[in-house]
């Protein structure tokens, strides 16, 4: 049986958008390829899936796609980098070729009876040599080509990936080519034009040039729920929400009805009975026409009353509930990273659209070859 083609999905730095690139790309290369695979060797961020400790982006990649079919979720995330992991590998010698085995072990497994396996690596090319698994190791380990990412611009982009480009040059490493993902749609014209020219004059194919899409960055009320972990008082159906703006109600309502706009969360202190009615009202329409409130974070745990939470559910407004202030509540929620998760069905079908559109897939297969 033939091995698998492979593309290792690296990038200049973190949030460059590897995972969000992974799903475009495995939903248009499914397409062309009948059976397709997927590994994250190294994952920096887990959950407990199954009983393992597996990397957040492979359980979300199997739930968008079911690749593994009766392989274990660990296959797809091998190595979880948990807290204390880096100094305990420093102090011990005796495990210091076991992680590599693990990882060909796993990727032997994801990759038997597959056209194509897709792996993702963490961060820049050095990241994980502290253990000596840096991307560009494992792209080697893997006999993989490689396709970069990096952040829109004109300078920072060529910058960056030809840093890159020497740790992977290194390691005897190819590149596939470069994604520049994340241009703002006012210069995208202007810098794509530059970026082609650029790299054309370091001989790196631009493989796709992606605009930003601020509707990924924007985090839902599931989220924030999930991530600041604080309580649900109502609204669970409604939690999709997603929230394009974020205020502190600490004023007077008529002062703060100014700035409320569509999907707007308000954070304001639980005894502010006269700003959560008002929401209550400006969901109904009574107050602003066609604007909804996305969520309510209620601050100094105190619950209103019965009658406020009813009609908080009836007008389909999810609320939280936290013990802490108002502004530290705010903080929390401004400090989220907001991460693709799989429920977020619009969140994925734009991802979907943008990669098929902004992305060369004829010559990314014709790159990576047999």
């Amino acid at each position: 049986m033939s091995k698998p083609r492979r593309i290792f999905i690296s990038a200049t730095g973190q949030n460059a958008g590897k995972t969000t690139f992974s799903i475009g790309l495995i939903a248009a290369l499914l397409k062309r390829f009948k059976n397709i695979g997927f590994i994250k060797p190294i994952g920096q961020r887990y959950l407990m899936e199954q009983g393992f400790k597996v990397d957040e982006d492979s359980v979300l990649i199997d739930k968008i796609f079911g690749l593994r079919s009766a392989l274990s979720i660990k296959d797809l995330s091998p190595i979880a980098v948990e807290r204390g992991f880096t100094e305990k590998y420093i102090e011990s010698s005796s495990n210091k070729n076991d992680y590599a085995k693990d990882i060909l072990n796993s990727f032997k497994r994801v990759g038997e009876g597959k056209d194509l396996v897709i792996i993702e690596g963490t961060g820049h090319a050095g990241v994980g040599s502290v253990f000596d698994l840096s991307n560009a190791t494992v792209a080697k380990l893997l006999r993989s080509k490689v396709i970069l990412l990096a952040p829109g611009g004109v300078g920072r982009p060529i910058d960056e990936v030809m840093l890159n480009k020497a740790l992977f040059d290194k390691e005897g490493v190819k590149l596939a080519g470069v994604v520049v993902n994340k241009v703002l749609p006012s210069k995208f014209g202007r810098i794509k034009g530059y970026i082609k020219m650029g790299f054309k004059k370091k001989a790196l194919p631009v493989l796709g040039v992606m605009p930003y899409q601020k509707r990924l960055d924007l985090p839902t009320m599931r989220e924030i729920y999930e991530e600041v972990k604080i309580k649900l008082l109502c609204g669970e159906k409604y939690l999709e929400n997603t929230v394009d703006k974020i205020l502190i109600g600490a004023m007077e309502v008529k002062d703060a009805l100014k700035y409320i706009v569509d999907n707007s969360l308000i954070i304001t202190p639980s005894d502010r009975m006269d700003m959560i009615s008002a929401m209550i009202d400006v969901q109904r329409g009574k107050i602003k026409k066609n604007c909804k409130i996305a969520g309510l974070v209620l601050s100094g745990g105190m619950e209103p009353p019965a009658r406020i939470i009813a009609l908080l559910e009836e007008h389909r407004i999810p609320t939280l509930l936290s013990e802490g202030d108002t502004y530290s509540i705010a903080a929390k929620i401004h400090s989220i990273k907001v991460k693709i998760k799989p429920e977020d069905k619009n969140k994925i079908d734009i991802i979907i659209k943008m990669v098929n559109r902004y992305v060369d897939m004829d010559r990314i297969v014709e790159n990576i070859g047999g």
